[in-house]
This record gives structure tokens, sequence and C-alpha cells, in this order.
């Protein structure tokens, strides 16, 4: 698998085999693209908002959905990372990959491991997603495989239809 630079992520923008709904050139990053808070949800307060800012208070778990909605190619995966400025305030979270072929908000799951509040802003980036091509076509693609979560919109904590193996 070969990382993809800015200018590969530009490339397959300009010519409609990446898409990415509110694409802001100024997110990309030199081997990635950073995504941002459009909603967040934070359990042990129960607040959930999709305006201003949320306080996630210290020892707490939330969720993020994200502004962008993304439809990667049948040869193109997603790793994601979060952003080294929200764990150094002791957001922790564990991301994986977005597969081939998927399409769709994406939705994170973190944690305040601080004692203190942090907050987080509507529109601030929260992770980066880093593109790798495949070195051949899957034979399934990811909405054949499974497709739980295929389409998504905003927030999305289970499954929206039955796994197909």
């Amino acid at each position: 698998m070969a990382v993809l630079s800015d200018s590969d992520i530009a490339a397959l923008i300009a010519e409609g085999a990446l898409k990415i709904e509110n694409y802001q050139e100024a997110h990309l990053t030199p081997n990635g693209y950073d995504v941002t808070i459009e909603e967040i949800s934070v359990q042990s307060t129960g607040q959930r908002t999709a305006e201003g800012s949320a306080v996630v208070p210290g020892g707490s778990w939330f969720v993020i959905g994200t502004k962008e909605y993304l439809e990667l190619p049948s040869n193109l995966v997603g790793e994601i990372w979060i952003r080294t400025s929200w764990a150094r305030k002791g957001v922790l979270s564990s991301f994986g990959r977005i597969d081939a072929g998927f399409h769709g908000n994406l939705t994170f799951s973190a944690y305040n491991a601080s004692k203190e509040p942090v907050e987080l802003k509507i529109g601030d980036r929260f992770a980066q997603v880093v593109f790798e091509e495949l070195s051949s076509t899957p034979r399934k693609s990811y909405d054949q495989r499974s497709g739980n979560y295929q389409g998504q919109r905003g927030i999305t904590l289970s499954p929206r239809k039955d796994q197909r193996n």
C-alpha cells in the first residue's frame, strides 16, 4: 500500500474518484485530510449538540460525528488518526480503517482521560484520514461484505443493517 500525498488526494477529488462533501483545501495535510466535528454527544451529561461547543467532563466518554461525508472508491482505504492537539489534552480514541468503497459520515468514540474538562467546538478539526491505495481491487466491496454503516449520516452508534457475510 502507498500513502497518498496532498497532491494525490487533491487530484483524486478533482477527477471525482474520491469525494468529500464539505471539502476544504485548507484541511489537507502533507499526507492526509483533517475531518471536523459536526455533532457531539456526551453520554454522562446527556448533552447532544450541533451548534457552538460541548464541554466534556474529565473521565467521560463522548461521541463525535463528522461534517464531512466521504465516498471512497473501491481501491482506496482510509486510516484514521486523532489529531495530536486533542491527545495532548488527554483525549483518547481508538481508530481503525475506513473500508474501500465506504460512503458516509464518520462517527468517533472518544474518552477524556484527563481530570480537567475539555471543550470541543463544532467545526474543530478532530482527526486525520490518511488515504492508502490497495495493491489490487477487492473481490467484494464494503457494501457487499457488510455495509453496516454505508450511507450513514450523523452520529451512528448501531449498524444500519444486518451483516451479510
